[in-house]
């Protein structure tokens, strides 16, 4: 009995490979069918939720990218907003189509990133965190004193929807295929760099910078080029708010939005891909369930953080783990 039992298990495991290499694909397959089928089927208003839900998505997985480095910080909403702010005046003052002015926004606030980095990457850890909040207010207080040409506290309004293939993109439906497009483009490129060496490269800084130093890897480049390559992707985020609200001002850039991008990555997890992306998804119907208490908000919103902090330090991603561990020894002690 005990070696058929040991050949059937050797005949299953070769099956159970199979089939956890299809499951990936399948659940590829069925998201690409409902988001195309969304703005069919959803209501505008949702499908609206939706849109800005994919915004939000490059913003969280930017940010995720950078915290690889084990660089937290409080900088990242501004880099959206200079994507957003330089995309409202090419649009504006130089009349150029959306399709150029999304990319060239990652451009822009990728080069203010750089530019911020050479004093920001002179600190680590809690320094690091206070000193790119300063930064970043300091980037935003420009925005706010400056009304020529950022419009001073009301900011920059009647800016461009523009058109895709003779489609306004003032519409919902043609808006929502053009963010479906941007976002899948922007996280497919930062799932590949996340797998590739320099994506490695970035999580030995965050396992043991001494020994990545010492090893001839120059950690201040590395975490200079993360810094800036999430950067420009929250800069392209940031873009297609401005294009899509039609007005954008300094107050769309505060610390309460960073606290919420900040929430979204603790509460899903940073040790895989997909981990700030589920965190969105979960607080975006946190988000939606408690707009009815809009006062208790913050409360509620500072509990789930602390919650997650205490008892669920990994990110919703970590429960993953432990599922499969608790089912791991069910079968075996079934067996």
């Amino acid at each position: 009995m005990a070696v058929e039992r040991l050949a059937a298990q050797a005949t299953a495991r070769p099956a159970a490979r199979r089939n956890a290499r299809h499951w990936p694909l399948l659940l590829a397959a069925v998201t690409a069918i409902l988001a195309v089928a969304a703005p069919f089927v959803l209501p505008t208003y949702q499908t609206e939720l939706v849109i800005l839900f994919l915004m939000n998505l490059v913003l969280v997985v930017s940010y995720r990218l950078i915290t690889t480095t084990g660089d937290w910080g409080l900088a990242h909403v501004v880099m959206m907003g200079a994507g957003g702010y330089s995309a409202a005046l090419m649009a504006k003052g130089l009349d150029l189509p959306v399709w150029l002015t999304v990319p060239l926004a990652g451009f822009v606030a990728a080069a203010v990133a750089g530019l911020i980095s050479v004093p920001l990457l002179r600190t680590r850890a809690f320094g690091y965190f206070i000193a790119s909040f300063a930064l970043g207010e300091l980037l935003r207080l420009f925005w706010i004193r400056l009304d020529v040409p950022f419009g001073g506290i009301r900011g920059i309004i009647n800016i461009p929807e523009g058109e895709l293939f003779g489609h306004s993109l003032f519409e919902t439906i043609p808006y929502y295929f053009f963010a479906l497009f941007v976002a899948f483009v922007c996280v497919g490129i930062m799932y590949l760099l996340d797998r590739s060496r320099l994506g490695m490269t970035w999580k030995a800084l965050y396992s043991d910078p001494a020994l990545a130093e010492c090893v001839g890897i120059d950690v201040t480049h590395y975490r200079r080029t993360a810094f800036m390559i999430g950067s420009g992707f929250a800069g392209v985020a940031g873009a297609m708010l401005a294009h899509r609200m039609g007005a954008i001002d300094p107050k769309n850039f505060d610390l309460i939005t960073m606290l919420y991008l900040i929430i979204w990555v603790v509460v899903g997890g940073t040790q895989s891909f997909w981990g700030a992306a589920v965190g969105l998804i979960a607080m975006t119907f946190v988000f939606e369930l408690t707009r009815p208490l809009l006062e208790w908000r913050p409360l509620i919103f500072g509990v789930v953080l602390i919650f997650f902090l205490i008892f669920v330090p990994g990110g919703i991603e970590s429960l993953v783990g432990r599922v499969r561990g608790w089912i791991g020894l069910l079968k075996r002690g079934a067996s």
